[in-house]
């Protein structure tokens, strides 16, 4: 392992407001289950989470961007979270918090309605049959979001993938809900304002490549 991995790893551990939980099966309800407001962010701000957060460009941003919400950045590569977990410890953003977990753990972290929107930006789209049920719009995925989130949460997909676009569509057309936005070709439809304008790693990668960026915004109806 290299020593730039090493430091980092031991230097989250110093970083207030990131947690790294011990990965248990069945994975246990750990105690900020229900009261990330109270024990973490001390508010009653909303809370949204970035899902795949990778280096957490997202979560910082729209931490600074809307002060009166709390953000939660989400991802199990520990080297990756490091730079937005640093940013946020050395700027005192106090709204912004990482969580170094599998996804498919979701629920033992966020209770019943405890989470207001998700953002889900550039994961891997899981496009081979057999990993279907790894796709973070899959249908099993959705169904935990919806115990997760408050009425009318609202979930947000970020991708360079057309594939996975239009999988979520379909998986969401059978919610009960709205699409507030859903574009195949998010700079070239005009509605890229900042915050859809941020872009992380991947995106950069993508548009390098010439891919056309894709973006989903969902309410669910309760």
């Amino acid at each position: 392992m290299g020593k730039n991995k090493l430091k980092r790893w031991a230097e989250m551990v110093t970083f207030q407001r990131v947690f790294q939980p011990e990965v248990l099966y069945p994975m246990p309800d750990h105690e900020l289950k229900g009261n990330w407001s109270a024990a973490v962010f001390k508010n009653n701000f909303p809370i949204v989470l970035e899902l795949g957060c990778g280096r957490g460009e997202y979560s910082i941003h729209l931490a600074k961007t809307f002060p009166q919400k709390n953000f939660v950045g989400v991802d199990i590569k520990g080297a990756r979270l490091w730079r937005g977990a640093k940013t946020a410890n050395d700027e005192h953003i106090l709204t912004a918090a990482f969580l170094r977990m599998r996804i498919e753990f979701i629920e033992a972290f966020f209770g019943r309605e405890e989470v207001s929107e998700i953002w889900i930006t550039f994961p891997d789209p899981q496009l081979k049959d057999d990993r279907e049920h790894r796709m973070l719009t899959h249908h099993e995925f959705i169904a935990r979001y919806k115990r997760m989130f408050k009425p009318h949460g609202i979930l947000h997909l970020k991708t360079d993938s057309a594939e996975l676009y239009e999988y979520t569509l379909e998986s969401l057309a059978a919610e009960k809900g709205t699409f507030l936005v859903s574009t195949n070709d998010l700079y070239g439809s005009g509605i890229a304002d900042e915050i859809l304008s941020v872009k992380t790693v991947y995106e950069l990668q993508a548009l390098k490549a010439a891919k056309k960026i894709t973006y989903i915004k969902f309410q669910f109806a309760e």
